[in-house]
């Protein structure tokens, strides 16, 4: 079988590699010199479902296990436990990667997803990325709060004993929480709170409960007291109530990542999140920046209109959401003045994180932020890497790293 490169020339599936299909990034990073900025991609992810037979293993609760391993033996080796949503991202076959990534041919000594992800960071110039999983985005859909709980303790341990160990230091994780057990979420910070490449704790916000709720305080607190991060991961699912009169999946996919992270990110301003705790950097990742302008504006007129529904508040609500971290992807780039007036209300030379969201059909390279001819030079390394470096501790890889971190301020800690 033969397929066409994206330099036509004609190859063969054995000759297919994440290297070669990335080539362009790799050019357009050689033409701006990206390898002397320290990049750091806050969101990328891997397929944990083509690993399911590794992780089922660390279920702790051997009914589940057998349930769960019963139940990928019937799916086969790819197979997800996480209930599907209705609706699809499929690109019609014009993605190649995705039918063939099987194919894709790793050596031996390092786990498969290690050397796929250091392949496409290499061609982007990325430094160091945050690794997240795909299918568990939809772990809070699960109807059994007890199955989310094992599987998400299953997977954070074969991340953190397997995977993270044998990247060289590069990738690191803000790890699921089983957002349904509350005592189970602070189990998670405890165990897992401490080991290596451990940034920071991630919600899964595809999901319906409160994160204001009382019951998550101790696992909040526990988080803050190490000085780790907490992530907002927003998803979609076409079988919510409110998008089930929506007939294109185009749809769903421009509303869902954003409805999601607006739904939860009013709760936790609203209900005075920042002021008990003010030290926990906290950020809200994959839903774009378009929505967040929106809700600085509404929820301030409101406020205005009804503060005394928010005693906890002593700024308005839009203050809070400045002291929040965003992530860039996917960047609405289609009206440049609009984008500036967002870069502008959110901070983005402090509060902006680049991500690459890559492997999906939709990620953003470097050079969406790199390009943008209204953002400094100080602003750019910033966003690409310098701010991300400080919060989660990441080292510069080279000297030209170390000297422009230096240059602009942003030297790691």
């Amino acid at each position: 079988m033969d397929l066409v490169s994206d330099r036509g020339r004609r190859i063969t599936v054995d000759e297919l590699n994440t290297t070669q299909l990335l080539s362009h990034a790799r050019k357009e990073a050689n033409k701006r010199k990206l390898d002397d900025v320290l990049i750091v991609d806050v969101d990328a992810h891997h397929y944990e479902n083509e690993h399911m037979q590794e992780i089922l293993p660390f279920m702790p609760n051997d009914v589940q296990r057998q349930l769960a391993m019963a139940s990928t033996a019937r799916r086969g080796p790819g197979g997800s436990l996480v209930p599907g949503q209705v609706g699809y991202q499929d690109m019609g076959g014009r993605v190649t990667r995705y039918p063939l990534r099987g194919s894709e041919k790793t050596g031996e000594g390092k786990i498969r997803d290690v050397q796929l992800g250091h392949r496409w960071m290499d061609a982007m110039s990325v430094d160091y990325s945050c690794l997240f999983p795909t299918g568990m985005l939809a772990i809070g859909l699960h109807p059994q709060k007890e199955m989310e709980v094992e599987l998400t303790w299953a997977y954070n341990r074969w991340l953190t004993e397997k995977v993270l160990p044998d990247s060289d230091g590069r990738f690191y994780s803000m790890l699921n929480l089983p957002f349904q057990d509350p005592d189970a979420c602070l189990r998670m910070v405890e165990e897992f709170g401490h080991r290596k490449g451990v940034t920071g704790f991630m919600v899964t916000t595809v999901r319906h409960l409160g994160v204001h709720d009382n019951a998550y305080m101790k696992t909040y607190r526990a988080i803050e007291e190490r000085g780790l991060s907490l992530a907002f991961h927003s998803g979609v699912n076409w079988g919510e109530t409110v998008f089930r009169g929506l007939n294109r999946f185009i749809s769903v996919h421009a509303l869902g990542f954003s409805f999601y992270n607006i739904l939860h990110c009013t709760n936790w301003v609203i209900n005075g999140m920042g002021e008990r705790f003010p030290k926990m950097p906290v950020m809200w990742i994959e839903a774009g920046l378009a929505w967040v302008p929106f809700l600085m504006q509404r929820l301030d007129h409101e406020y205005m209109l009804r503060s005394s529904e928010c005693p906890l508040l002593k700024k308005k609500p839009s203050d809070y959401m400045r002291d929040m971290y965003y992530s860039s992807q996917p960047m609405e780039v289609q009206d440049m003045g609009a984008l500036e007036t967002t870069f502008r209300m959110i901070n983005a030379e402090t509060q902006l994180l680049w991500s690459s969201d890559y492997p999906h059909w939709d990620f953003d390279l470097p050079t969406v932020i790199w390009d943008l001819p209204f953002v400094s030079e100080k602003a750019k390394h910033n966003i690409l890497g310098g701010t991300a470096a400080r919060l989660f501790k990441l080292p510069p890889r080279n000297e030209k790293q170390k000297a422009n971190l230096a240059k602009f301020g942003n030297v790691a800690a």
